[in-house]
């Protein structure tokens, strides 16, 4: 449907005219056909007058013998009047004319004014009279002799003169009406104005508005309700600069925020379109910081393990995070955070992905490890060089001695500083293994594992008197590095009968969970505080320092378990309760239907 888009002073001036003269055009038309009824009804009186006059003079002479005296008499009477006189039988013949010779005349029993005749006391009617080729306004009234009807008398007059006078009258109220009509189209024209203006000034204003200009406030002119609308135009706009002010110097907040910032900040919508990235992101992929938005991930950061971690961010409701490493000319290595982005009402619209650069960090982890690994492989000549020559003084070291003494210290911090060595090296093996791809891992039994791991520890559970009972499925499997667990599991058993009473327990449990397979070392010896927990997986902690150096704990072997746990792409937590003893629980993931139907196979 086309729209009007005519200016509101030309559909207001327009319509009033058009108004004005609709209304002269009925005013003039009631006029008219009043007039014309008065004059009619006029002319109706005056002929029921003349036959009225005449119906006395008629007694007794409706007859034919009186035909030639009545022709006579209506003639005389009508030349004086003007009028056309007819006297009419009651069978409907007429027996005198003022203008006709009555012998040639037809029967006018049917005329409509003597039909009428027969029920009133007049009958009127107005047509054409082929007698005398003009129309006629005729009036009939009855004729009584000695109260018994016996004819009528018809007067008529033309009407072309009432219709001439009339026209007359019509081309008066015409030109009046003009006259009227093109005197009050300045005030029309006028009042259009007058309610078209204010709309017109409050338009630009609106108009204004729209391009960002809210100081030149709204003319407040007009009628009462265009100064109200006005005034409310003036309020909006008021508070409308008021909320884009403040929305400006939020997002200016915001962007100095983002611009300072170290990490970079990657928006995505749910059709992942780049929203908005900050300098840092820019700077990260090189791209321009001025970016436009709508145009999708792929196509302004080719990295496609950031785009497989943002498609799955957004088929998440929870956060995530991740680590990945950006293939390119510089290898680097991010740690990504993917929280949902909402909007109004609490409806999601994308992500925001924060992204951490540790390839400094990673950097100096590979420096640290390469200097740890080879300064521990350099200290396993020397230390083993030592602890021989210092079993062979012992040898002939004389019993009781001071000097046997002395050889028996240097031999224990022999010994403890070869098993420092050797898990400083099995942590940096754990550590590359992980860096360079991953340990290859494979389905196997966790019931052989554990009992070789209870092998492996039964010198210590016999020294320390400890039994120790394993709980585990028999063709329970998982997805291991049959060396790497086992080592920790090891660790974890070594750490529970030290930190055990002499003649106490320690119980291995193992159970599948809905998603993943537990593995839960228990003692009941001395336990740990609570403060210790958060940090106790950390390299070299000792919950008791004291009691962890008479013990001969090195302080990584928890780290070892950690680690491990990791490159199962598994966890490992820990309760504790002090004098109930601790449980550390190695949690791995569980093997999927198509995966054990390949183990069984």
């Amino acid at each position: 449907m086309k729209l009007n888009r005519r200016r509101l002073v030309w559909q207001l001036y327009p319509s009033y005219l058009l108004l004005m003269i609709l209304v002269l055009v009925v005013v003039g038309w009631y006029a008219s056909g009043t007039l014309r009824n008065f004059h009619y009804r006029q002319t109706a009186d005056d002929l029921r007058a003349r036959a009225q006059m005449i119906e006395p003079q008629l007694q007794g002479h409706l007859n034919d013998r009186a035909r030639l005296r009545l022709s006579q008499f209506v003639q005389q009477l009508g030349e004086k009047s003007e009028t056309r006189i007819t006297i009419i039988r009651n069978d409907g013949k007429v027996l005198a004319d003022s203008h006709e010779d009555a012998r040639h005349m037809d029967n006018h029993s049917q005329r409509p004014e003597i039909v009428q005749t027969l029920s009133a006391e007049q009958g009127m009617s107005i047509r054409f009279s082929n007698t005398l080729g003009q129309s006629l306004m005729y009036v009939a009234v009855p004729v009584y002799t000695e109260g018994e009807r016996v004819g009528s008398i018809r007067t008529a007059l033309p009407v072309s003169g009432i219709d001439a006078t009339l026209k007359g009258i019509y081309w008066q109220l015409v030109l009046a009406g003009l006259a009227i009509a093109v005197l009050l189209a300045p005030p029309c024209w006028w009042l259009s104005r007058r309610l078209s203006r204010p709309l017109e000034l409050m338009t630009d204003g609106a108009q204004r508005f729209s391009a960002g200009d809210l100081n030149i406030p709204l003319a407040v002119t007009g009628s009462l309700e265009t100064r109200r609308l006005a005034e409310a135009m003036n309020q909006m706009a008021a508070k409308l600069a008021d909320r884009i002010g403040q929305e400006v110097e939020q997002r200016s907040e915001i962007e100095t925020i983002l611009g300072c910032m170290i990490e970079g900040i990657i928006a995505v919508d749910n059709d992942e379109q780049v929203i908005r990235l900050n300098t840092a992101a820019a700077e990260l992929f090189a791209v321009s910081p001025q970016l436009k938005p709508g145009r999708s991930i792929q196509e302004v950061i080719r990295q496609a393990e950031l785009q497989r971690f943002i498609r799955k961010a957004l088929n998440h409701q929870d956060p995530l995070e991740e680590e990945l490493v950006m293939h390119g000319a510089n290898k680097r290595y991010l740690h990504v955070q993917a929280s949902p982005l909402t909007g109004s009402g609490e409806r999601r619209i994308g992500v925001l992905i924060v992204l951490h650069d540790l390839t400094r960090l990673r950097q100096l982890e590979s420096v640290r490890r390469d200097f740890v690994g080879n300064v521990s492989h350099e200290l396993k000549t020397p230390i083993t060089a030592i602890r021989g020559a210092v079993e062979t003084l012992l040898d002939d070291a004389a019993e009781g001695t001071a000097n046997q003494r002395f050889l028996e210290i240097i031999f224990k911090q022999g010994e403890r500083l070869n098993a420092l060595v050797e898990d400083i090296l099995n942590l940096s093996r754990i550590e590359q293994g992980a860096e360079q791809g991953g340990w290859e891992l494979s389905c196997e039994l966790l019931l052989p594992l554990l009992d070789s791991a209870r092998m492996a520890c039964e010198s210590l559970l016999l020294q320390q008197q400890i039994n120790l009972q394993i709980d585990c499925p028999e063709q329970l499997k998982a997805r291991i590095n049959r060396s790497l667990l086992e080592q920790a599991i090891i660790n974890l058993l070594t750490n529970a009968i030290k930190y055990s009473d002499s003649g106490g327990q320690v119980q291995i449990e193992v159970a599948e969970l809905d998603q993943q397979v537990s593995i839960r070392v228990r003692d009941f010896g001395c336990g740990i505080a609570a403060e210790h927990l958060p940090r106790l997986f950390e390299r070299f902690y000792r919950a008791d320092l004291a009691r962890s150096r008479n013990l001969g704990g090195t302080g990584l072997g928890l780290a070892i378990v950690k680690h491990v746990a990791q490159a199962h792409r598994g966890e490992i937590l820990v309760t504790s309760q002090p004098g109930e003893g601790s449980c550390f629980t190695l949690l791995l993931p569980r093997l999927s239907a198509e995966q054990k139907t390949s183990a069984r196979v």
